[in-house]
């Protein structure tokens, strides 16, 4: 009797963690499910102009984490539509996602840089008989955020941040920050810039805004690693978010994606009457001012980091997806055209407003769109 108590006792376990784990598989996979609510209805139409052809398989992309939840989105609607394919894509940082694709680990990179004419060189091995291409995908202000109690309105300008990130401005009562916000109650707290661990495009682009909009207070080169001296650091973008979000004092850079729970962010004074606001709308005035200074296929843009037009927020930067525009792994080249297609196509980039991200203006992204189509 103890043994068929015990047989059914186990047969019962075994029963609810089987129970258990069709719960989990049907609430992952609920997207996919025919239920019929308006969010459902919603969804149809947001997969509806999505082309799959002849996607299928499994298609690995890593790279930028600035574009992690932008890429979460696009996912998410993707696969409702096309359910022969898995994309996994991993936010390692630029640097690494552009290693692993040009090591041939990749379909494509997410970067918030452009390649360099080495890396360019380098991908000829992988794109047999082409090379990488930069295509700008996804555009978004870099948020300061900072944790500064009772201080919910901060302005500051180039200057004042360089010589925060240099640690040659350390306490937020500092006379520099008093001048830019008068009207703020600054505490004596000590201040505690943190800066990414990992090379990152993200701190490519900060850092480029720094040493255009500040040559005289910022010395360093600039570039995906950090090269100023103290401060502290934290792994990829949601890293820096948690540690401003906990560190009183602190105050760090990330996309504006990552700047929520109650993170306030800086208001950058510019040439404009205002200073600008790190919002959506005016990541995208920057964007529209960039010029194209990428060859032939290739994409890339250089913004302008001292604008004058109103609103315009210079700290912005434009993730690229990065791919072969000949050369392909054939096994991956369908699923690769279908979902960066799909990422560039109006409904792609209509996702992006929802995740704090900025779309690409419609003259750039046209012609992004006209080189995925062609790709091979």
């Amino acid at each position: 009797m103890k043994l068929q108590r015990k047989n059914r006792l186990r047969a019962l376990s075994l029963g609810v963690v089987a129970v258990s784990g069709a719960l989990a598989l049907t609430a992952c996979g609920s997207d996919d499910t025919g239920s019929t609510g308006d969010g459902d209805a919603s969804a149809a139409a947001n997969t509806s102009s999505i082309k799959c052809d002849d996607a299928k398989g499994q298609l690995q992309a890593s790279g930028s984490s600035a574009q992690k939840n932008a890429v979460d989105a696009w996912v998410k609607q993707y696969v409702r539509a096309c359910k022969g394919v898995q994309i996994n894509y991993n936010p390692s940082g630029s640097g690494a996602g552009v290693t692993a694709f040009l090591g041939g680990q990749t379909a494509f990179a997410g970067s918030d840089s452009a390649l360099k004419p080495e890396e360019v060189t380098a991908s000829k091995k992988v794109c047999s008989g082409g090379q990488a291409v930069d295509l700008p995908m996804v555009g978004g202000p870099i948020a300061v955020g900072y944790n500064v109690p009772g201080v919910d309105n901060l302005v500051l300008d180039a200057p004042t941040l360089a010589k925060i990130f240099d640690s040659r401005i350390t306490t937020w009562d500092d006379e520099a920050i008093k001048k830019l916000n008068p009207d703020a109650k600054l505490p004596s707290t000590k201040i505690q810039a943190f800066h990414r661990s990992d090379e990152s495009g993200t701190t490519d682009n900060f850092t480029k805004y720094l040493i255009a909009a500040a040559p005289s207070d910022w010395k360093y080169e600039g570039g995906k690693a950090w090269q100023a001296k103290g401060g502290q650091s934290a792994q990829g973008s949601s890293g820096l978010a948690q540690q401003v979000k906990q560190t009183e004092g602190a105050i760090s850079y990330f996309e504006l994606s990552y700047a929520g729970d109650g993170i306030n962010a800086v208001k950058l004074k510019t040439d404009a009457p205002e200073p600008a606001e790190a919002t959506v709308d005016n990541a995208t005035k920057a964007i529209s001012a960039a010029k194209i200074t990428g060859t032939g296929k290739d994409l890339a843009l250089e913004m302008n980091y001292k604008p004058t037009e109103a609103g315009a927020y210079p700290l912005t930067l434009v993730t690229y997806e990065i791919v072969c525009d000949k050369g392909n792994k054939s096994e991956t080249l369908p699923a690769t055209k279908s979902f960066l297609g799909y990422i560039a196509s109006e409904d792609g980039q209509k996702q992006l407003a929802d995740a704090k991200y900025a779309p690409i203006p419609e003259e750039i992204i046209t012609k992004v769109r006209e080189t995925v189509s062609n790709l091979s």
